[in-house]
């Protein structure tokens, strides 16, 4: 019951803010305290960045600038997302609160509504609005910038600061984010880039967070409760496991004797609060890891479904569900499997009949009826959406995912279960980050469903409990940036701004911000060191002379000394030289005053620990000197590449842009000089359609690590094959260039699904392609729609009137069957 002050305060509260309490009335539930004053702040009419953990609520603030927007007549919203897929799940959203005529969502791909006063997209698709000086901008009071962390992102980063950077001044930023450690920075930066900006941050989750260990049968807590939340002390039974395990004498004797059933495991309890059974000796010198299909059961039985297995490997996803498949486990009703087959045929009616047995769509369907599902990027975007679908409306109990459906996608579930605390990274298994383990784990508890929700990892061989209890104790990382200059950026800001201004716009970007905060701290250092410096002057103070020069000679000496007698291989000529020098320096400090003072040792200490301090204190001042301008200097060289090839004109602030520069403007990507100098030197002009697309693909593909080599063999022949290697040469040449400057290398055509992608244009059978491009359905879709991206820039700014028909045919020749259908 509230009290009468109570009472008085919320109704001050409300007169105050008028607009975020009537929202925060018509919600499901109440808002959290972070929620309210985000809403506050905007309201009051300045930008917001909120950090809280996943699944806190932070979209909830999002919403709530677009219902400003909508309150105001022509006022427009904009909500931006890293995923095409979040886009997608965020626009179906928003089309049930506001119907489908006045919500927009543009991707690059798909194009629906993008006139809309609220529309969604993917952030490169903003950017390239911002750049093109887009008519959909005028009325854009309010961004959303959800996932904001993932500016981090090496090669996608960098545009959501250009995005922050070129909005007009009377546009307010929502930035979601996860939960990092330097919020507060981060914030700093966006109140000097953009003006008043309140940083909220919320470490509290609204479903608490269980973390279990299990071993064999039993969920044992990772914290012992009945030591007080305070301590979260490690549960010590883990250790005594950990401890039990390590001893291996007689260990393969009670191995058989657990495996042949003389030593039957007890049957698995619920998760249990403290403490936890201590394991039988004959099994504790070898502790074998659940099969999977005992994982689920036993995660059933403790009613601790629907759950997502977090499985580093799409192979590994797969092979899950084969194996609870093969088990005969079966988590739905008779009621739930016709609903889901209702969904699936409902959601899948636009796939063709031929193509249903290649994407093993049966198997599929029969697993989903089942309950279970795979969630990986190989999976089929049709596919993948139907499983979210699914999963969220509580049909499927249990999928097998690969960290990517950690990145934001609204698939909470009871449980997360981690069978392993590492993965491989590309080139080595690492063990998983405190970050990542924060953002898998967070999908566990759905918020007004569950009162908790539960993490638990799988115990493995030589795991050391307190390890794992720091990743689940640090639910923070760094949000460090990604940004660089671009070929595409420097044309657009030159082309906007001038140079002048163009320096000033990236001196004024958050890895500039990060870098002189770092520049701040080592100024410190040089200051401290300064003074420490000063202060060793004294005791070096003699009658007889300067004791610093001296000392000076002393160390010229020193060192002189200590090169003669490592180089003795060198020139007599060299040794005779340094001899020579040695003995002059000998003979000037016998004739220097401080050489007879009764206190030459003494002050000659002090004089160490000044050059010590001294060469120390200029290590740290060339380092300054690298980092202060270090985008700027990088935007320098990027003009001086654009110099070379003929993109800009003039010198210095009156450099203008050629129309290859101009053309430049419009070609995003990450081999955009390539594109751009190949259009001008015509080397894909007498290219017809499947050829184009099948060039477009070495653009843009990205071969895996064991493929770098691979491609060329199969590649298509005739006109196609004289582009690409007219194409080849130019990157080269380009390379050289770039390697004059001290620039990072463009990477080099990658041809590996040229092949797959010349024959899918014309025509070819879905089996026969995938089975070309030795890649899955999902694989080849997400980059078949990176080539129609391609394709569809080469179509607007090629001035080969030819070449853009001959660019649209491809693209129409590769949007068919599979990579057309769209579920949004």
């Amino acid at each position: 019951m509230t009290t009468h002050a109570e009472r008085y305060a919320a109704a001050q509260a409300a007169a105050r803010h008028p607009r975020s309490t009537a929202f925060a009335a018509s919600q499901r539930f109440e808002l959290d305290p972070f929620q309210v004053e985000a809403c506050q702040t905007l309201e009051a009419g300045r930008s917001v960045l909120v950090a809280a953990p996943t699944g806190a609520g932070k979209t909830i603030v999002g919403e709530f600038a677009i219902h400003l927007a909508m309150q105001t007549p022509h006022d427009k919203a904009f909500y931006t997302t890293p995923m095409k897929a979040l886009s997608n799940q965020k626009f179906r959203e928003l089309v049930d609160v506001y119907g489908a005529d006045r919500v927009g969502l543009l991707t690059g791909d798909v194009n629906i509504n993008g006139s809309a006063r609220v529309v969604v997209m993917t952030t490169e698709v903003l950017r390239n609005m911002l750049y093109t000086g887009s008519d959909a901008l005028r009325g854009l009071r309010y961004v959303i910038m959800d996932e904001v962390h993932y500016l981090a992102d090496r090669f996608r980063g960098p545009v959501w600061e250009e995005v922050i950077l070129h909005l007009a001044e009377d546009v307010r930023l929502v930035a979601l984010s996860a939960t990092v450690s330097n919020a507060e920075e981060f914030g700093d930066w966006l109140d000097t880039v953009r003006g008043d900006t309140d940083v909220i941050v919320s470490e509290t989750r609204p479903v608490p967070l269980e973390q279990h260990v299990l071993v064999r049968g039993d969920l044992l807590p990772l914290f012992d409760d009945r030591a007080g939340a305070a301590t979260a002390q490690v549960n010590q039974e883990l250790f005594r496991i950990r401890s039990s395990a390590g001893s291996r004498h007689d260990g393969n004797r009670r191995a058989r004797q657990y495996r042949s059933g003389r030593h039957a495991g007890r049957q698995s309890q619920p998760p249990s609060r403290g403490g936890g059974r201590t394991l039988r000796p004959s099994q504790a010198h070898r502790i074998e890891r659940m099969d999977r299909p005992d994982v689920v059961r036993l995660l059933e039985r403790a009613h601790l479904l629907p759950a997502i297995f977090f499985i580093f490997s799409r192979v590994g996803c797969d092979a899950a569900v084969q194996q609870v498949r093969r088990a005969g486990i079966r988590l739905t009703s008779h009621e739930e499997r016709t609903e889901i087959r209702e969904i699936v045929t409902d959601r899948t009616r636009s796939l063709q009949d031929e193509d249903l047995d290649v994407l093993g769509f049966w198997q599929w369907r029969d697993d989903l009826e089942r309950g279970v599902a795979a969630h990986h990027a190989g999976l089929l975007p049709a596919f993948k959406d139907v499983v979210e679908e699914l999963f969220q409306r509580k049909l499927v109990k249990a999928v097998f995912a690969t960290e990517t459906l950690a990145l934001g996608i609204n698939m909470p579930a009871r449980t997360v279960v981690l069978e392993k605390m590492e993965k491989f990274n590309g080139e080595a298994r690492v063990a998983i980050t405190s970050g990542e383990y924060t953002q898998l784990t967070g999908r566990a508890g759905r918020r007004g469903i569950d009162i908790e929700g539960h993490a638990v990892v799988q115990w493995s061989e030589g795991m050391d409990p307190q390890a794992v209890a720091a990743l689940a104790s640090r639910r923070t990382y760094p949000l460090n940036s990604s940004f660089r200059p671009t070929y595409n950026m420097a044309v657009n800001l030159l082309g906007r701004f001038g140079r002048s201004r163009a320096r000033e716009i990236l001196e004024s970007s958050f890895a500039q911000f990060q870098a002189d905060r770092a520049v701040v701290g080592l100024a410190r250092k040089v200051k401290e060191a300064e003074a420490s410096m000063e202060g060793y002057l004294g005791p070096m103070q003699c009658e007889h002379g300067d004791f610093l020069e001296y000392a000076g000679m002393r160390r010229e000496l020193s060192d002189l000394e200590k090169k003669n007698r490592r180089d003795t291989g060198g020139s007599r000529s060299t040794h005779d030289k340094r001899i020579r020098q040695i003995q002059g320096l000998r003979t000037r400090m016998q004739r220097h005053g401080c050489h007879g003072c009764p206190e030459r040792e003494v002050h000659a200490r002090w004089a160490e620990r000044y050059f010590r301090l001294k060469r120390e204190t200029d290590r740290i001042r060339r380092q300054i000197q690298t980092r202060t301008g270090t985008v700027a200097r990088t935007f320098d060289r990027v003009i001086d590449v654009l110099q070379v090839v003929g993109y800009l004109e003039g010198e210095e602030e009156a450099l203008t842009l050629t129309d290859a520069g101009r053309t430049m403007r419009r070609i995003y990507g990450e081999r955009d000089l390539l594109v751009a100098e190949s259009l001008r030197r015509e080397l894909w002009r007498s290219l017809d359609a499947p050829s184009l697309a099948a060039m477009a693909s070495c653009l843009v593909y990205e071969p895996r690590r064991d493929e770098q080599n691979a491609g060329e063999r199969g590649m298509p022949r005739g006109a196609f094959r004289i582009a690409y290697d007219a194409t080849t040469r130019l990157w080269d040449e380009l390379d050289t260039i770039e390697n004059d400057f001290s620039l990072p290398r463009t990477e080099p055509l990658a041809p590996g699904l040229a092949s797959a992608m010349h024959s899918w244009c014309r025509g070819g059978a879905l089996e026969r392609v995938l089975t070309d491009a030795d890649m899955s359905a999902g694989d080849f879709v997400r980059w078949a729609k990176q080539t129609i991206d391609l394709l569809d820039q080469l179509s607007i700014v090629s001035e080969d009137d030819e070449l853009a028909r001959t660019a649209r045919r491809a693209l129409d020749g590769v949007r068919r069957g599979i990579v057309a259908y769209s579920a949004v």
